[in-house]
């Protein structure tokens, strides 16, 4: 087995330009760049906190960061339980915080 040596001009995963893209989180518009996850542009705006535990409402954001955790799930576009770390944002996303309180015991 040989090395090959690859130019960086020539690089396939080469990263492209900084494509600027926008999202909302709970009706607040946020900026970030084209390949970041959601978590990651939210983070990027300063914010550590979007969502709050169903117990004692304590806030929570990013944990594990793969996706094992469940701790930074939000609504994307009216789609419920979306891991922020492992979706990346698109342009115009609508993303909502997620809060479900517990069930009444015996109900």
């Amino acid at each position: 087995m040989t090395a090959r040596i690859v130019r960086g001009s020539a690089d396939p995963i080469r990263p492209g330009g900084a494509e600027p893209l926008e999202i909302s989180l709970d009706g607040t518009r946020i900026g970030g760049l084209r390949g970041q996850t959601i978590a990651g542009v939210v983070l990027a705006s300063g914010r550590l906190a979007w969502r709050r535990t169903s117990s004692d409402g304590r806030p929570r954001g990013l944990f594990c960061g793969i996706g094992v955790c469940y701790d930074c799930i939000v609504t994307v576009n009216g789609e419920r339980d979306v891991r922020a770390c492992q979706r990346r944002a698109g342009d115009g996303d609508v993303v909502e915080s997620q809060y479900d309180e517990l069930p009444e015991a015996g109900a």
